[in-house]
C-alpha cells in the first residue's frame, strides 16, 4: 500500500516537473479536451485572417477540381488478368476501387468495374475510412487483405475481402486497429505481425513478432515464428510466392538504417550474412545487397551505395562470389529496383538526372542495357513492372516540372513504348523554364538546386521566390509535374525553387550520412546557402523568399526559424517534428533515432539540443518572420504535440505573424480527401502569396500557456 503510495506521488512529482520545464506539454494530450479546443480557436484565427481578401476559396476550389480531375491518369496495376486503380474524385469523395480489362484500358475508354465504394461503407459502418491499399493472393488475387485506416492514420483495420463476390469474408481474417503488417502464404495462412498486447510491440510502435496465423483460429493464438526486441524498430515477414523461387522472408529492422535478414527454412530463420547497414532483395534464384557502407568481401572493398548480386543458395552455403550490378561515382546515386519476369531495371540518378537500366542474369553474368522512355534530362522517369512473375512488360511513368505526367506501356522492357495516357496541363507554363543551379555551402561544398522561373527572369530582386526542401532520411527530390505549384504560385509570376541539400539521398549514402546525427548542421547550413545564392544573384530579396516543408522537412523549416530567421520572409512548416527532447517518446518518434539521436544520452542531446526548434526559439528576443504551421490531430506517425507547442510558445511571447491549423482528419498525409487536402494547400499559398508581397494578415493575440481551466 505504502510502495504505492510512493509511486503514485513520484509520478505525480515527476509529471509537475515535466510541467515546470514545459509549460506547454499539455498539448500533447491528441484528443484531449483543452488542447482540442485550443487547436480549434487557433484554426479560426488563422482561416479568417489568410482567407480575408476572398481569394482562399477560389484558390481551394482550383485545387480541388485537378485534384478531382477526370483527366488525371488512372494509374493501373495488374492482378489476375484485371488492371486494378483506386480513384478519388469530386462524387467518390473517400474512394472507389475498381477495375478493367486491360484490352479496355489500352481503348482510352475504359469501362470500370467498381470492387468497392469506400463511401458507401463509410456511410453504411457509420466511420471515415481512407483506403490504405491491399494485398491479394496469386496467382488468382480474388482473396485481398484490406487495409482502412480512421480518418488516415497509419493504424488500420484489416478485413479479408472477396473480389468475386464484392464483399467481406465472413469469419475471415480480420484484425483490430493497429499498425500490422500482414502477408499471405496459402488461402489458409497469413504471416502476421500485430499489437498482441503487453510487450509485442516495440518501443517505436510497430511489430515486434513475426506469426504464422491459420484460419479459423484467433488472431491472438497464431503461431510464433520469430521475435525481435523491444528496443528496435520493426520486425516483419512477407512471402515470396514467384514459381520456383518461393520463400518466406523475415526482416528485423534494428534502427532505421541497420537489420538483420532471415530466409526460413525447414520452420527456422536461417540468419542471410550481410552487413547490418546493408539492404538485403530477393528477385528469383538471387540475393541482392545496397550497401550503406563499404564493404570488404574476399579481398575487394566494395563502396557504399553499391548493389552487389549473388545466388542465394549459394550464399547460405558460405560462397562469397558477387557480381557488381551497380557502383556508385561522385555524382551517380542508386535509386531503386524494379523486377520482371526475366529482367531487373535498375534506377539511378547522375546529378538529380534520372536513368534507367535493364539488367539481365545469363551463363557468362549479368548484361545491361539503356532503356530510354523519352524526355530530357530534367523529367523523372519510373517504371513498375505490369506481372512481375509472367512478363516482361512494364509502366513507364514520365513527367517534370513543367511537363503534365504521361504513362507508357513498354513491351518487353524495350523501346520507348506506347502512350496509355497524359495529363492536360493544368496550368498555364508557357514562358516557364526549369533550370539547375549551385550553391556553395559553409564547408565549401557545392549544392546543386532546381528553378523554375520565366525565361529570362530579371535578375532585380524582385522575384516573389518559395524554396522547398526536405534534407532526410535518403529521400532524394527529383522532378515531378507541379500543378499545385503552378496553379497556386508560377501562374502569378513566382519562382519556385527545390534543394538538394545533404541528408537526402540524391549522392547517395555519402550525401546522406553527411547530416546524419551530430553532422544534422550540415542540412541547414545547405539550406540557408541556398536561399542566400537566390538573394545573391539577385532574384529575390530575403522579404521575398519564402520556404515549405513537410515532417522532417518541417525540422528543417522550424531551424530556419531559429537560426536563420533573418534569410525569409514567411516559412510554412507542415506536420512537423519540432521538440527534438522528447521526439523519442512521441508515436514513431523512437524510429528515427538512428537519423537524430537519442535524447536520453546526454552527449546526443548535447548535439541535438542545437537543432532542437522548440527548445531555439526566443520569442522575447528575436524577430521572426510569418509563420503557418499545420499538422493533423490524426496523425499517428509525427504527433500534432510538435507543431502545437511550438505555436504556443511563439504565441505567449506576444510574437506576430504566428498562425496555427489543425486538420481534425487526414493523419501524416495532412489531409484524409481531395477536399481537404485542397484546402490546406490553399491554405499555405495564400499565406504565402500575400505575406511575400508585403501584407500583413495581423497579429495573433498573446494568451496564456496554460488550459483554459487551470
Amino acid at each position: 500500500m505504502l510502495s504505492g503510495l510512493l509511486l503514485m506521488l513520484g509520478m505525480t512529482m515527476s509529471a509537475q516537473a515535466q510541467d515546470a520545464e514545459d509549460p506547454h506539454l499539455w498539448l500533447e494530450d491528441v484528443e484531449g479536451e483543452e488542447a482540442l479546443d485550443w487547436a480549434k480557436a487557433r484554426n479560426a484565427e488563422s482561416v479568417e485572417a489568410i482567407a480575408s481578401d476572398g481569394s482562399l476559396k477560389a484558390l481551394s476550389d482550383r485545387l480541388q477540381s485537378i485534384y478531382d480531375s477526370n483527366e488525371r491518369i488512372a494509374y493501373p496495376s495488374a492482378m489476375g488478368g484485371y488492371w486494378y486503380n483506386f480513384w478519388r474524385d469530386e462524387k467518390n469523395v473517400r474512394g472507389v476501387w475498381r477495375r478493367t480489362s486491360p484490352e479496355s484500358y489500352r481503348s482510352g475508354e475504359p469501362e470500370w468495374e467498381t470492387i468497392l465504394d469506400l463511401d458507401a461503407l463509410a456511410e453504411a459502418e457509420g466511420e471515415n475510412w481512407v483506403w490504405k491499399g491491399s494485398r491479394c493472393l496469386p496467382p488468382a488475387y480474388d482473396r485481398c487483405l484490406l487495409n482502412l485506416s480512421r480518418g488516415g492514420a497509419d493504424a488500420t483495420v484489416v478485413r479479408e475481402f472477396d473480389i468475386g463476390t464484392k464483399s467481406f469474408v465472413e469469419g475471415g481474417f480480420e484484425l483490430p486497429e493497429a499498425k500490422s503488417a500482414v502477408s499471405w502464404i496459402d488461402m489458409d495462412t497469413v504471416l502476421l505481425g500485430t499489437d498482441f498486447g503487453e510487450g509485442t510491440m516495440t518501443d517505436s510502435g510497430y511489430p515486434r513478432q513475426v506469426r504464422s496465423w491459420k484460419r479459423g483460429t484467433p488472431f491472438m493464438e497464431a503461431e510464433l515464428i520469430y521475435e525481435g526486441e523491444q528496443e528496435d524498430v520493426s520486425v516483419r515477414g512477407y512471402h515470396i510466392h514467384r514459381e520456383g523461387f518461393e520463400r518466406t522472408i523475415i526482416y528485423r529492422g534494428m534502427t532505421f538504417y541497420s537489420g538483420k535478414s532471415f530466409v526460413l527454412q525447414k520452420a527456422e530463420p536461417v540468419e542471410v550474412t550481410k552487413p547490418d547497414s546493408a539492404n538485403a532483395f530477393h528477385w528469383k534464384e538471387f540475393i541482392m545487397f545496397e550497401l550503406r557502407d563499404d564493404w570488404e568481401l574476399e579481398g575487394v572493398t566494395h563502396a557504399k551505395g553499391s548493389i552487389l548480386a549473388a545466388p542465394l543458395k549459394k550464399w547460405l552455403k558460405g560462397k562469397r562470389k558477387v557480381e557488381v550490378l551497380f557502383s556508385p561515382t561522385e555524382t551517380t546515386s542508386f535509386v531503386g529496383m524494379t523486377d520482371t519476369k526475366d529482367h531487373l531495371i535498375l534506377s539511378t540518378l547522375d546529378n538529380v538526372k534520372d536513368r534507367l537500366e535493364v539488367l539481365t542474369p545469363g551463363k557468362k553474368g549479368w548484361t545491361r542495357r539503356p532503356l530510354n522512355v523519352g524526355g530530357d534530362g530534367l523529367l523523372r522517369r519510373s517504371v513498375y513492372a505490369v506481372d512481375s512473375d509472367g512478363s516482361n512488360d512494364v509502366f513507364a511513368m514520365v513527367s517534370g516540372y513543367l511537363t503534365p505526367s504521361s504513362l507508357l506501356y513498354v513491351e518487353g522492357a524495350q523501346g520507348s513504348g506506347d502512350l496509355l495516357g497524359s495529363l492536360p496541363a493544368m496550368f498555364d507554363a508557357s514562358g516557364l523554364e526549369v533550370s539547375q543551379h549551385m550553391a556553395k555551402s559553409k564547408d565549401g561544398t557545392m549544392i546543386p538546386y532546381f528553378q523554375i522561373a520565366r525565361k529570362g527572369v530579371e535578375l532585380d530582386g524582385t522575384n516573389p521566390t518559395v524554396l522547398y526542401g526536405y534534407g532526410g532520411f535518403e529521400v532524394s527530390l527529383r522532378p515531378g509535374y507541379a500543378a499545385t505549384v503552378g496553379a497556386s504560385w508560377l501562374e502569378g509570376g513566382g519562382v519556385y525553387v527545390v534543394a538538394n541539400i545533404r541528408g537526402g539521398g540524391e549522392f547517395g549514402p555519402r550525401w546522406h550520412q553527411a547530416a546524419l546525427k551530430e553532422n544534422r548542421h550540415k542540412a541547414y547550413e545547405d539550406f540557408a546557402a541556398v536561399g542566400e545564392d537566390l538573394v545573391s544573384r539577385k532574384l529575390t530579396t530575403p522579404d521575398k523568399l519564402g520556404i515549405v516543408g513537410r515532417s522532417n522537412g518541417g525540422l528543417l523549416m522550424g531551424n530556419m526559424l531559429a537560426m536563420y530567421p533573418d534569410h525569409w520572409g514567411a516559412i510554412v512548416c507542415g506536420v512537423p517534428l519540432l521538440d527534438m527532447k522528447r521526439y523519442n517518446k512521441l508515436l514513431a518518434g523512437a524510429s528515427w533515432m538512428g537519423e537524430y539521436g537519442n535524447p536520453d544520452v546526454p552527449e546526443e542531446w548535447a548535439y541535438l539540443q542545437k537543432y532542437s526548434p522548440y527548445h531555439n526559439v526566443d520569442p522575447a528576443g528575436k524577430d521572426y518572420p510569418s509563420i503557418l504551421i499545420y499538422t493533423s490531430t490524426r496523425d499517428d506517425r509525427v504527433h500534432p504535440g510538435h507543431a502545437r507547442k511550438l505555436a504556443a510558445k511563439l504565441r505567449a511571447g506576444e510574437e506576430d505573424g504566428v498562425w496555427y491549423y489543425e486538420n481534425l482528419e487526414g493523419g501524416h498525409a495532412g489531409a484524409a480527401d481531395n477536399g481537404q487536402r485542397a484546402f490546406v494547400d490553399a491554405l499555405q499559398w495564400t499565406f504565402l502569396r500575400r505575406v511575400l508581397s508585403g501584407e500583413t494578415l495581423g497579429a495573433a493575440e498573446s494568451e496564456a500557456s496554460e488550459p483554459a481551466d487551470q
